[in-house]
């Protein structure tokens, strides 16, 4: 329907339908956040937390992790849904939340199914490149900077979930199974995410090399992170333990999130669309 047909509507003539399809369309102020370096920061602080939290709950007690799993995930999802613009506690605990759950998906699928690492990999990897085409088709662009409507929240949602179990199957797969062990695995994300770097400095698509170093960033995370709290016999770790990790990480993505806040410094600034 183009947008003289619409205008030419009543509200009363409209059908739910479209009704609902307006509201899913309709410009919102854009809620999240602008991407600096304190982006990058702690979106890897939350991948790390995500995996250390997942393990160390699941160790503690499969039922309360799954009530902090699944019920913060919700709850943070329909905290971020229901606000009208961008709040940086609210998307970072949404973030920290889908970092937990994502990382809860993965390894379910893996242990239930019993598929290695590199199927549950590849299945994520499917999910992840048919979310991205569906959500171009449908609204023509893929940027960070414009999702400024419900429906393309939506998408941005699933995706970062998407991405974040990739993540953990991806890492898992380099660090247990193709035994590389967890800090020359972080060492090679570290490697691999400075390429989307040079490609967007070069002038390669921002939004696509966006993608890249954001899918990348939580094995990156979750390398390092199970290298810092897993004990040597698995994977190489240091043994610090899970649940110390995360609660020290809790602590450091509160603290990062709290000056961001305050300073207002990553409040997005739109830019044309480019993808």
């Amino acid at each position: 329907m183009t947008s003289s047909s619409t205008d030419s509507l009543s509200p009363t003539a409209q059908s739910p339908t479209a009704s609902a399809d307006s509201g899913r369309r309709q410009p919102i102020a854009a809620k999240v956040p602008e991407i600096t370096a304190l982006f990058w920061v702690i979106k890897i602080l939350t991948t790390g937390m995500g995996e250390a939290a997942s393990d160390g709950l699941g160790e503690a007690s499969l039922v309360l992790g799954g009530v902090i799993g699944v019920g913060g995930f919700f709850l943070a999802l329909w905290l971020q849904l229901r606000s009208d613009r961008y709040h940086a506690p609210t998307y970072w605990f949404c973030v920290s939340m889908v970092a937990v759950f994502g990382t809860i998906m993965a390894d379910i699928l893996h242990v239930a199914t019993g598929l290695s690492y590199y199927i549950t990999s590849a299945f994520y990897a499917v999910v992840v490149g048919v979310l991205f085409t569906r959500w171009h088709r449908s609204e023509g662009t893929l940027s960070i900077h414009h999702i400024d409507t419900r429906r393309r929240e939506r998408f941005y949602w699933a995706t970062v979930l998407a991405t974040f179990a990739l993540g953990t199957a991806v890492g898992d797969l380099t660090g247990l199974t193709m035994n590389l062990g967890f800090l020359p695995s972080g060492f090679l994300f570290l490697a691999a995410i400075l390429v989307p770097l040079v490609a967007w400095r070069l002038g390669v698509n921002g939004t696509l090399c966006f993608w890249a170093a954001y899918v990348l960033t939580r094995p990156l995370g979750a390398s390092f992170a199970d290298w810092i709290g897993k004990d040597h016999a698995i994977g190489g770790g240091l043994g610090f333990g899970d649940l110390r990790l995360t609660g020290l990480l809790i602590v450091a993505i509160a603290a990062l999130v709290t000056w961001a806040h305050r300073s207002g410094h990553d409040i997005q600034k739109p830019i044309p669309v480019d993808a």
